[in-house]
């Protein structure tokens, strides 16, 4: 199958619609991860996402092992975690566990309110830090990623930003796609976007990324003439269903997890399947999702009051 590419705004590079996030797993060995992101560039993703703060590097160690020899045509993602202090020292970091000369894009990762973005465009602060990493050959973009709708338009509109990180997915705030994705198409900035499924919470009964729920409904069922307990699946929703609501809304990239192999199979499948769905089928999709998140825990992705179905 051949893998759709799109330009990633304004940056000359033609990624893939999907692009490989964060796979590492310190109780699954170097080299089987590496294995794991190699298959994932065999099938043609050309895009991959890290960061310093995933696995207290190991992120980046598999990285940089997995792109030696095939860096060649990858575009390479990694963060900036710590927003108050100096950014030169963290790159430098980042890049010494990489084990590369440069990366393609540096985001400043997960900004939550305006207060962080005024204080990283002061004079001297954080992106003008992050421009001088830039002319130094040490990063080609800059960017930001970033939980909240409003900071993300001021970031757009800017023209501080060369790509923008933030949510589109079937339980994630409405003006994500309404607004946000618009606007970054409208500024040329690129768009690669996360929560396809919820961080795990559409897909199965977690709080987030494989964690468990603390506390799980019980019922009964009649076995044998005797009550036995037994804990129900909660509502959720499937891979195609996900993913082809964040296809369908069209974002320069949408970047998922793939960390297993099972996990890449079950998204491929979904892609060769996608056609873009209708107007209701996507406000279905998106109610069946706040269904599945009942009881589920926080989404630390959205505002405080729940995502609009937009009816």
């Amino acid at each position: 199958m051949k893998l759709e590419k799109r330009p990633l705004g304004s940056t000359g590079f033609n990624a893939t619609i999907l692009g490989i996030g964060d796979l590492a797993d310190r109780s699954v060995p170097l080299d089987r991860c590496v294995m794991t992101l190699h298959r994932a560039m065999d099938f043609g993703l050309n895009l991959i996402d890290t960061a310093p703060g995933y696995e207290s590097g190991y992120s980046e160690e598999i990285v940089g092992a997995a792109l030696r020899g095939r860096r060649e045509g990858m575009f390479v993602v990694d963060k900036i975690d710590e927003l108050d202090q100096a950014v030169a020292p963290q790159v430098e970091a980042s890049l010494r566990r990489l084990q590369m000369e440069w990366v393609d894009l540096f985001v400043f990762h997960g900004l939550s309110s305006l207060k962080q973005w005024t204080k990283l465009t002061a004079p001297g602060g954080g992106m003008e830090q992050l421009s001088r990493t830039v002319a130094a050959g040490r990063a080609r973009f800059r960017g930001i990623s970033c939980h909240h709708p409003e900071v993300l338009q001021q970031a757009i509109t800017s023209g501080l930003c060369d790509v923008v990180m933030f949510p589109i997915g079937p339980y994630c705030d409405a003006r994500y796609l309404e607004v946000v994705l618009p606007l970054a198409r409208q500024a040329g900035v690129g768009s690669i976007c996360f929560k396809t499924f919820g961080a795990g919470k559409l897909l199965g009964d977690t709080t987030g990324y494989n964690r468990p729920l603390e506390i799980r409904p019980r019922g009964k069922f009649s076995s044998g003439g005797r009550d036995t307990d037994f804990e129900p699946t909660l509502p959720r929703l499937g891979v195609a269903e996900c993913l082809h609501y964040t296809l369908t809304a069209g974002p320069d990239v949408a970047l998922l997890g793939l960390s297993f192999p099972n996990e890449q199979d079950a998204v491929f499948e979904a892609l060769a399947d996608f056609q873009p769905l209708t107007g209701e089928a996507m406000k279905e999709t998106r109610k069946r999702a706040v269904r599945a998140m009942e009881a589920k825990g926080p989404c630390w992705w959205n505002p405080p009051e729940p995502p609009s179905d937009n009816s």
